[in-house]
């Protein structure tokens, strides 16, 4: 099985405890996933991120197809990072590290992806033709709307609730 890695970097104009409440409360991934995906969670029980939590939703990243998803919150450590696993989903393999660190330029937030896919020799086909071109347009627009809700000019820190 091949493993793939995704990394990308982005700084964010916000405290650590504005930016950790956005990024840890799921509700909020609809509003950085783009609308053409179809993102919707179908389940989740509405709690602060914790270790063991699962999150169900559908997504539609090709052909608008809709595929569901599993994940679990492996881990957490409070404003410092949370990863997440697929247990059920279009991946032979999911991981997904989110680590937030106080700076002299905001918050520096990381996420580090390393992912496989099913099918051997054509899912890394799969990999070089679509999937890979995929997730670089879906981490690009979340660059963009990260700036958007938080790094305009003259754009004074969000504000969200942990409700659904």
């Amino acid at each position: 099985m091949k493993v793939y890695k995704k990394e990308t970097v982005q700084y964010i104009n916000a405290s650590l405890d504005e930016s950790w409440e956005f990024f840890s409360n799921p509700r909020n991934l609809q509003k950085i996933t783009p609308k053409p995906m179809g993102f919707q969670i179908t389940d989740f029980d509405s709690q602060s991120m914790y270790a063991g939590q699962i999150i169900q939703y559908k997504v539609s990243p090709l052909l608008g197809l809709k595929l569901s998803w599993t994940s679990e919150i492996t881990q957490v450590k409070d404003k410092a990072y949370f990863i997440d696993d697929q247990r059920f989903g279009p991946y032979s393999f999911w991981h997904h590290k989110h680590f937030f660190e106080a700076t002299a330029n905001g918050v520096k937030m990381t996420d580090v992806i390393h992912y496989a896919l099913p099918f051997g020799f054509f899912g890394r086909i799969i990999n070089a033709l679509i999937v890979k071109n995929k997730l670089n347009e879906i981490f690009d627009y979340r660059f963009q709307k990260v700036n958007e809700l938080f790094n305009q000019e003259g754009a004074k820190p969000l504000r969200f609730k942990q409700s659904i």
